[in-house]
């Protein structure tokens, strides 16, 4: 496959296709090792691992052959889902081509599918370094920030019960602690500003604690941080037409649907045109799919149900989705979380790539937020901005392994955000805060897992050209039963 390009399209006038897989024979018995990447985000589960003949690898992965990292993979915002098995007489290429879970009604009409592209390693690079030269080959054109993106999110020290007091509060205490410099730091709020929480709309107001959310944008920039504001766009309200719902669960919206278009649309504007300089989106791989990351595999979503438009595939409803929140946020940056990294790539600035790490339990962000950075770092720069999650102080989440996890992201070269709770900071952790904040406020490279072929939570690491290591052990050692 090397040096070649493969475009596949469909045409099914007469027929509902569901699946198609491609297979290329061939001897890959000299792999060692295989990586797989994410259908959105990962959850403490990346790993170099044995062939695994019927295991899906989302979009893309990499072959490791003892001297040499090769990449198999699609381009950036394919028009089908799509995944890879190997095994030691070849490679399958599986396009999920689904509408919801019935088969796509294309009509006369003709779609490419995805490009197949790959990669042959140099045997004088590493696997990381291979691994990015892949992701940026992947995504010709990425949607980059103009600077390095940090500063503070409440949800890991609030959960949901955040005020505007609370937030202005640590919001100073932020702009205070970050350098002297024009690129400012972030303060983003996080669920619970608008009447219906996390799990239900409107997002066309504040709630009681919050009022006039224009008014709060303008007093975060008194305080010298940039604004961000989080949204759920598919989540219906109590209000919400019957019409606009989606059929496979009436909570979510259809965005199929010409007047949810229109209303993500509005929501998104909203946002923008009361100050905030960063939008959050939130959950549009779940309300969609009705499936975690970890739940799909080889199969997307359940197959008894259909969008209300049938003629386009789930991928490029989802490509228009994300297309359309790109044009309302304008020039604000947009950071996608629980969205679909490959349809994500190229279009918004700044992408989650783990699941949530923790501001009470350890072991969570150990598990989640290491093992992202360690195997999604290749995206940062490629891709998107790649949000690892953040680095909480908080009562519950404090100590050393606390401020080595801060000190990493720091270091990384990846956007770095903060929870924190005022009571628990002290001397260490206000210096810790302010070294991290020095060092995320300007361009750095991207730091390097050394040990991550034999450990899933890697600790040492290539960071401005020398090694460092981390400890993230505790005394009694990883909690089996942490969530």
């Amino acid at each position: 496959m090397f040096s070649d390009k493969h475009r596949f399209s469909l045409e099914a006038p007469e027929i509902e296709p569901t699946r198609i897989a491609i297979r290329w024979q061939g001897d890959i018995v000299g792999v060692r090792r295989f990586l797989g990447d994410h259908w959105e985000r990962s959850y403490g589960d990346l790993e170099w691992r044995a062939e695994i003949p019927d295991r899906p690898m989302p979009w893309y992965f990499l072959a490791y052959d003892g001297k040499r990292t090769h990449g198999y993979g699609v381009r950036t915002r394919p028009s089908s889902f799509c995944f890879w098995n190997a095994d030691r007489s070849g490679i399958t290429l599986w396009l999920d081509v689904r509408n919801g879970g019935k088969g796509v009604v294309l009509g006369e009409r003709e779609i490419e599918l995805c490009e197949v592209v790959s990669r042959e390693g140099d045997p004088e690079e590493s696997a990381f370094q291979a691994h990015q030269a892949f992701c940026r080959q992947m995504c010709p054109y990425p949607r980059l920030t103009s600077e390095p993106v940090y500063g503070t999110n409440d949800w890991y020290s609030l959960y949901g019960q955040n005020s505007a007091h609370q937030i202005l509060e640590i919001s100073q205490m932020v702009g205070e602690l970050a350098p002297n410099v024009p690129n400012r730091p972030f303060s983003v709020i996080d669920a619970g500003w608008s009447p219906g929480g996390c799990d239900e709309g409107p997002y066309d107001q504040g709630n009681e604690r919050f009022g006039d959310m224009a008014m709060f944008a303008s007093q975060l920039k008194d305080l010298g941080v940039r604004p961000g504001l989080w949204i759920r766009p598919l989540v219906s309200s109590p209000d919400t037409p019957e019409s606009w719902r989606l059929s496979r669960d009436s909570k979510f919206l259809d965005p199929t649907h010409p007047e949810v278009s229109e209303h993500v649309l509005q929501m998104v504007k909203r946002v923008v045109e009361w100050g905030y300089e960063l939008i959050k989106h939130d959950f549009t791989s779940w309300d969609i799919t009705g499936k975690w990351g970890f739940e799909i595999g080889a199969s997307l979503t359940p197959a008894d149900w259909a969008f209300q438009d049938r003629s386009r595939t789930t991928a490029e409803i989802v490509n228009e989705l994300y297309d359309q929140i790109r044009m309302a946020a304008g020039s604000t940056y947009v950071l996608g979380c629980n969205t679909f990294s490959h349809l994500s790539a190229g279009v918004f600035e700044l992408n989650r790539i783990g699941d949530d790490t923790s501001g009470r339990d350890w072991d969570r962000t150990r598990k989640m937020g290491v093992n992202a950075l360690a195997y999604r770092a290749a995206h940062q720069g490629a891709f998107y901005a790649a949000d690892a999650d953040v680095a909480a102080l908080t009562q519950s989440h404090k100590g050393r392994q606390a401020l080595e996890w801060l000190r990493l992201l720091g270091l990384s070269g990846t956007p770095l955000f903060v929870s924190i709770e005022p009571s628990a900071l002290g001397p260490e952790e206000w210096t810790a805060l302010r070294d991290a904040f020095e060092k995320a406020a300007i361009r750095r490279d991207v730091a390097e897992p050394l040990d991550w072929m034999n450990s899933v939570c890697p600790r040492k690491w290539r960071i401005d050209g020398g090694r460092q290591e981390f400890d993230w052990s505790t005394p009694t050692g990883p909690n089996p039963f942490a969530s």
